[in-house]
């Protein structure tokens, strides 16, 4: 189950988690996905973010992995903790509440501005479940656009492409032509090539960075959510890589805004993040200080910024431009 919140426990709003990563920490890891289950096909907010007490040994990149964030969700979400001493008895925000991306709800989604994978079960479209992930830095970013898995690998031989063995040379570190399958081996154990075949999905060495902009292009995961995905996904799934830093959707009659356009984007006014479509909509009321506020913090915790009648509960799917 989840960590206790407060004393409270199994706080789901509208939704039932149906997998939760656990908070025993003794060394292990639990990078597995978070996955729910929507009750109302309409809704599109999952998870319950909570506070967690940290220990003297703790880092905010422990807490992150023991529930599978990364490094700029706790950053964000905990703006004045240091991430690598946090201090023990320290509350920690733990953000896992999560505004699904307006996109068709198939197949694997990776939504680039806020480093996550969603992956939709062909077998059940009312299931979700949610990876941490690391994209591409700078020019060499991860490719927007509908793709498919096109190979599956498991302990995937290495062979770095000229872009990264040039960036790698220009620092003095002369890659070798391939890295064989083993613990030093960048892709990890699992390996899942794209349709654009210059980018894969996979795991690392080096999980400890995940949930940043660090990679040549590819999608890193941890090495426990890798694996796992790789048991689900199939030959032919489709991907599609989106950027939306603006994130938009209901929970019953609440509206929630998540905010994720990290330090190098441009920010959007409060008034442009809300689709006209949802804040002119009969018996909707959008409270735009709410708005600017979350707009402002940008701290990728979804908002409650609005609320709508509840005969009209279900007729109003969230939209983003």
């Amino acid at each position: 189950m989840r960590a206790v919140v407060h004393g409270k426990r199994n706080r789901v709003w509208f939704v039932s988690v149906m997998c939760v990563s656990l908070l025993g920490w003794g060394g292990s890891t639990s990078a597995l996905a978070e996955t729910f289950r929507l009750e109302n096909p309409n809704d599109s907010v999952v998870g319950v973010p909570f506070y967690f007490k940290a220990r003297n040994k703790d880092t905010l990149l422990d807490i992150a992995r023991q529930n599978n964030l990364g490094f700029d969700d706790m950053r964000q979400a905990n703006p004045n903790v240091d991430i690598w001493v946090p201090g023990d008895g320290t509350e920690v925000m733990v953000p896992s509440l999560f505004v699904l991306p307006n996109v068709p709800r198939e197949g694997i989604v990776i939504n680039r501005a806020e480093k996550r994978l969603y992956y939709y079960p062909p077998e059940d479209p009312s299931e979700v479940r949610i990876y941490t992930i690391s994209v591409g830095k700078d020019a060499m970013g991860t490719p927007l656009g509908n793709f498919k898995v096109i190979q599956k690998r498991k302990d995937p031989t290495w062979t770095p492409g000229p872009n990264v063995r040039a960036m790698h040379a220009a620092r003095g570190d002369i890659l070798p032509p391939q890295v064989p399958p083993g613990p030093d081996n960048p892709l990890g154990r699992y390996a899942m090539r794209l349709s654009n075949p210059d980018y894969l999905i996979h795991g690392t060495s080096m999980p400890w960075g995940l949930g940043m902009e660090v990679s040549g292009g590819c999608i890193r995961m941890y090495p426990e959510g890798v694996e796992e995905l790789f048991g689900l996904v199939d030959v032919d799934t489709p991907v599609a890589i989106i950027d939306q830093p603006y994130k938009v959707g209901w929970r019953g009659n609440d509206l929630y805004l998540e905010v994720q356009t990290g330090e190098k984007s441009v920010r959007q006014s409060a008034r442009s993040v809300i689709p006209e479509a949802v804040a002119n909509a009969e018996g909707v009321e959008v409270d735009w200080e709410g708005v600017e506020r979350a707009v402002k913090e940008d701290s990728g915790v979804p908002q409650v910024v609005g609320h709508r009648s509840s005969s009209n509960n279900g007729s109003y799917l969230p939209m983003i431009f």
